[in-house]
């Protein structure tokens, strides 16, 4: 059962990573540090954009606009560190 809780908890890093890399890849783009005509740049953009839509779909409803501020990933981000919590303090049920 303790290789059930690694592989969970490299799931959800592998989630913070997508999480982080869209984020920071959405900064660069739009202050043209990034351009998404170019074919690599875009294929990383639009495969985040796919891996995470389904994440951040279901957020995005939830939450009220905020005037362009995305919060999507953050409340995601804080969804996955709250689930890392209860995965740790529950790790003894692994065992």
């Amino acid at each position: 059962m303790q290789s059930l809780f690694q592989v969970l908890m490299l799931i959800l890093s592998i989630a913070q990573f997508f999480i982080i890399a869209h984020v920071i890849m959405s900064w660069l783009i739009n202050f043209q540090v990034l351009n998404p005509r170019q074919q690599l740049v875009a294929q990383i953009w639009y495969g985040l954009n796919r891996v995470l839509e389904p994440v951040y779909g279901p957020l995005r409803r939830l939450l009220p606009p905020m005037g362009g501020l995305d919060l999507a990933p953050l409340i995601a981000l804080l969804g996955i560190y709250v689930i890392e919590i209860v995965l740790r303090n529950n790790v003894a049920a692994f065992y």
